[in-house]
Parts: structure tokens; sequence; C-alpha cells
């Protein structure tokens, strides 16, 4: 199953450690982010660190271990798919269109988040942490 990771989940990941992160590491999935994902965990990086008691360096150890089953696909992939991402997610969070450039510039199974906005679109499925951990449990 081929998905595209939101930043929310990596997020979660990187604070706790629970079913995201074992999700992250199941060989069942095929996880890509759109590179610009990092901007956003960069921005979060102190708060993720206070909440998750670890050092920032641990946090970027982490992030790194968890990438390891995650393909980072490059901006310049995605460019084509921008502007039809935008009339998708534009008004409702411009921060989320990089994820849906993604999502429809490759076959694949849709986003997984945690960010309730996606579930304001059609176009690409959206799958919660409860709906994979469903998914394999059946």
């Amino acid at each position: 199953m081929k998905l595209v990771v939101d930043s929310s989940v990596l997020i979660a990941a990187l604070m706790r450690d629970s079913a995201v992160r074992e999700l992250l590491l199941n060989p069942f999935f095929e996880f890509y982010v759109p590179e610009h994902c990092f901007e956003e965990i960069e921005r979060h990086v102190d708060e993720i660190s206070k909440r998750s008691v670890l050092s920032v360096q641990n946090v970027y150890l982490l992030l790194g271990i968890l990438l390891a089953s995650v393909q980072v696909v490059p901006a310049e992939s995605i460019l084509e798919w921008i502007g039809e991402a935008e009339k998708i997610m534009g008004k409702i969070d411009m921060d989320d269109v990089p994820f849906v450039a993604l999502a429809l510039s490759f076959l694949n199974d849709g986003i997984w988040t945690e960010d309730r906005h996606f579930l304001k679109q059609r176009r690409v499925k959206v799958w919660l942490t409860r709906d994979l951990l469903k998914l394999i449990r059946e």
C-alpha cells in the first residue's frame, strides 16, 4: 500500500512511542513525503523536543530512523501538480498543498494524516491512523 504521509503523522511519531511509529516501520506500507515536510518539522522542533522529552539532537536522530522507511520526494518532482493542489486545498490550508500535489503526482492509495483539514476535500483518499490500524489488524 502506497501512502503520502502528512507532517502531522511524523510529528506524532517523534513525540511519543506509539502505534504511529509502528505503522511507519511496517513493511506492508510504502510511504512518501514531499521535501516541504521538513520545513514544518523544523518550525516545530523545539516544541517536539519539549513534549517528547528528547533533546533536539535526539529528535533529529529519531527522524532519521523513521525516514529510513519513507521516500522523500523533491519539490521539483511535484511542481506540475501544485496548481491543481492549490485549487483543492488553497482555501482550506495552504500548508497541505505539497502533500496533495504529491498524492496527485503518482498512483497511490491516499494520504495518511491526523490533520482534519484534509477531510474537507474529496479528490484524494484520506487515511487516519485508526483506519490503518484497523486495516492491518483485519
